[in-house]
């Protein structure tokens, strides 16, 4: 009789674990680009920015020269041949960059 209660109480927490699952993220804010997530993160742009556009400024700041003098510092080698280093190259240099120098970077771009 008290094989049945194990079982029935093991039984019983197994549902309970699955149904306090944490709720899948929101798969339209995983469909945004990362030089998007990048951009707005560091408040270069607002988040309702098409992404056409958003693309355009992200150029724009990777071509900005402050940006590459921190980009360099950051990349190890000669040429990063991967696209998505590139994007993880220029946000690790947004990230270094003063609250004034990306207002300064605002108005550049």
């Amino acid at each position: 009789m008290t094989v049945l209660r194990k079982t029935c109480q093991h039984s019983a927490v197994k549902h309970a674990k699955h149904s306090n699952r944490v709720p899948q993220t929101n798969a339209s804010a995983l469909a945004v680009p990362s030089y998007h997530r990048i951009l707005v993160k560091h408040g270069l742009i607002e988040k309702t920015l098409s992404i056409p556009d958003a693309y355009k400024v992200f150029l724009k700041v990777g071509a900005d020269p402050e940006v590459q003098k921190l980009r360099r510092k950051v990349e190890h080698g000669n040429k990063m041949k991967h696209v998505p280093a590139l994007y993880l190259a220029t946000a690790m240099a947004l990230q270094g960059m003063t609250k004034q120098e990306l207002e300064a970077l605002k108005l550049r771009i």
